[in-house]
């Protein structure tokens, strides 16, 4: 009786393939974004990275970055720019120390001469949203609090960014309204926010959603982030709902899309809305011809990735 009611409770309830397998017991295989690379000095960059606890009660961590060459703590005028990063996966894989992450944001670091924190929040099933939404903020008041030695002598907190690729983006732009709604502490601005290739959805589908054999993962996989709120309509994952979408804390956001990505035609749907609604700031849009969802992460010297990290870069230094 009990190896039959082990069978039963090892059932397999949710499986996205090659990416996660959810048991009936609770416990959870993830077969992307599991490697651990540690914080180092990039030999390639020169880029310095190292690891902290932002709050040990809800186990959220970061990985901060900075460039070769820092600034003078002393010397407010050559401060540098500081990036809040949120990775992908969905809401349910990867992490800030996976090998895909901590090269691009070595690489980003580079190429921008910024200070990046990478947040690591708390994932589903586990934790459902909006628990990473919640930890997310708690990362940015961290940051903004300068606790930390790097970001309170190299960071300047008057050039805040966000950025975040997938469900990062997803986060980026929640995090851009949060700000909006209740601001940021100790004089900090955040300047603006990156948008890449955003995990939103709807209940109704746009474009060629509707034949496109990927959708249903993707609804799959909003089950698994947040089995509460099944609706495609909720704010959480479809702006076009969120009342709040006019109320963003920054004065510029920069979206990124990909031509053959499925969520393409509903990226294009958020930066559309964003323009119609009341907020005052500069919105851009750009797309990457024949790439797919994350293509600068899986192919990042690729010549796409390399004009897309030029293009974030100058949006950072204020060029776009």
């Amino acid at each position: 009786m009990a190896d039959q009611e082990d069978i039963r409770n090892n059932e397999i309830v949710h499986e996205i393939k090659g990416m996660i397998r959810i048991y009936k017991d609770g416990s959870v295989e993830r077969f992307m974004g599991c490697e651990f690379v540690p914080p180092s000095i990039d030999p390639q960059t020169g880029v310095q990275s190292k690891d902290v606890v932002i709050s040990p009660e809800n186990a959220i961590s970061a990985r901060l970055y900075i460039p070769k060459s820092q600034p003078h703590p002393s010397t407010q005028k050559s401060k540098l720019p500081l990036l809040i990063y949120f990775h992908g996966g969905a809401f349910c894989i990867e992490t800030p120390f996976s090998p895909m992450y901590h090269n691009y944001l070595n690489s980003l670091v580079s190429a921008a001469n910024i200070v990046a924190i990478s947040v690591n929040y708390r994932r589903a099933p586990e934790n459902p949203l909006p628990a990473a939404f919640e930890d997310s903020w708690e990362s940015v008041k961290w940051a903004v609090s300068a606790e930390d030695e790097w970001v309170k002598n190299f960071a300047d907190l008057k050039r805040v960014f966000f950025a975040g690729d997938s469900a990062g983006g997803n986060i980026a732009y929640r995090m851009g309204i949060r700000v909006g709604l209740e601001g940021l502490s100790f004089g900090a601005k955040l300047m603006g926010v990156i948008i890449v290739q955003p995990y939103f959805g709807g209940e109704v589908a746009i474009g060629s959603e509707a034949a496109n054999p990927n959708m249903e993962n993707l609804k799959k996989l909003w089950r698994i982030a947040c089995p509460t709120v099944r609706s495609l309509d909720d704010p959480m994952i479809n702006p076009s709902m969120d009342p709040n979408i006019g109320k963003m804390g920054c004065e510029r956001v920069l979206v990124c899309a990909a031509e053959k990505e499925c969520l393409n035609e509903r990226v294009w749907c958020f930066y559309e809305e964003l323009k119609r609604s009341n907020w005052k700031g500069k919105a851009a849009i750009v797309e990457t011809a024949g790439e797919d969802h994350i293509f600068h992460l899986y192919n990042p010297t690729g010549h796409n990735a390399l004009a897309l990290m030029k293009l974030l870069v100058s949006f950072i230094n204020e060029s776009i």
